[in-house]
């Protein structure tokens, strides 16, 4: 993938980037494998907004990806690689040699024509799936599963890798993006390879109306805001909130610590953030 740049004729061009789109070989989506994306605009079932700054954007189909890999032993041909609004990856089509198709995840390396191979006993290729227990150790691995057989939870946005580093008992050590270091059971299933589109992260929208096409509001600081509509609001001149940030309703934010222990934190053997003493 490269970046494509634009003459400074505007101020937006100034600073715009955007994917050069160099491997992408087909336009529109298989049918069968695309369906009705329904926009919920950041509310839950009741209707409530849960999450800010949703709404708008172009409308999308949702193309259905195989996280789970598990056509065993049937080899598969990359027909295509394409597009998907949904998700910072490119995806990759499989025909299957039982005529039946499916996306996947496309990985730096893989070409329209290549073979991929899914199960244990797979070779050691990039595109092809296998058990952890069956990877050597230093490999880099992406689509990784935390339950065996509920497909792949980690390492699945572009350019994401996860390196597989030591094996102990009935787990894997695995390194993660951040530097935190998780276990895994060895019957995990893991794609070989490093997740396509790497330089997603360095492209720059450059005006606001493009990121209202990814569907994002604008956010509003509230030290900008009245005291009736935040906390942080009001005061004479440009103040800067006089107390800890916060969100609109009181909770601390930037560091306050929210997460609750949960059953996964037993299997993360070193964290990304040291704790404080």
């Amino acid at each position: 993938m490269a970046i494509k740049r634009y003459k400074p004729t505007t101020p937006t061009l100034r600073y715009k980037t955007t994917s050069s789109f160099d491997e992408i070989t087909k336009s529109k989506p298989e049918k069968k494998l695309a369906s009705r994306l329904m926009r919920k605009g950041g509310r839950n079932n009741k209707g409530r907004i849960t999450m800010r700054h949703r709404g708008g954007g172009h409308k999308r189909r949702y193309r259905i990806i195989d996280f789970k890999r598990d056509k065993f032993g049937i080899p598969a041909k990359v027909a295509s690689i394409e597009y998907d609004p949904n998700r910072s990856a490119r995806i990759a089509l499989l025909n299957y040699a039982d005529g039946e198709k499916r996306y996947v995840l496309w990985a730096v390396g893989v070409a329209v024509g290549d073979t991929l191979v899914a199960g244990p006993g797979s070779d050691i290729r990039v595109g092809n799936a296998m058990p952890l227990k069956e990877i050597p150790l230093g490999t880099e691995v992406h689509n990784v599963e935390l339950t065996p057989g509920k497909g792949g939870q980690m390492a699945r946005g572009a350019g994401t890798l996860v390196q597989v580093v030591a094996k102990e008992g009935k787990h894997a050590h695995l390194r993660m993006p951040s530097g935190e270091v998780r276990r895994a059971r060895l019957e995990c299933l893991a794609t070989i390879g490093q997740v396509g589109n790497v330089e997603h992260d360095s492209l720059v929208s450059g005006k606001a109306g493009r990121t209202r096409w990814l569907g994002r509001r604008p956010k509003v600081r509230g030290v900008a805001m009245n005291p009736i509509d935040h906390p942080m609001g009001g005061g004479e001149g440009k103040s800067s909130g006089g107390r800890h940030p916060c969100s609109p309703w009181g909770m601390p934010t930037k560091g306050y610590k929210t997460r609750k222990r949960k059953a996964s934190d037993r299997l993360i053997v070193r964290r990304r953030k040291k704790r404080k003493k």
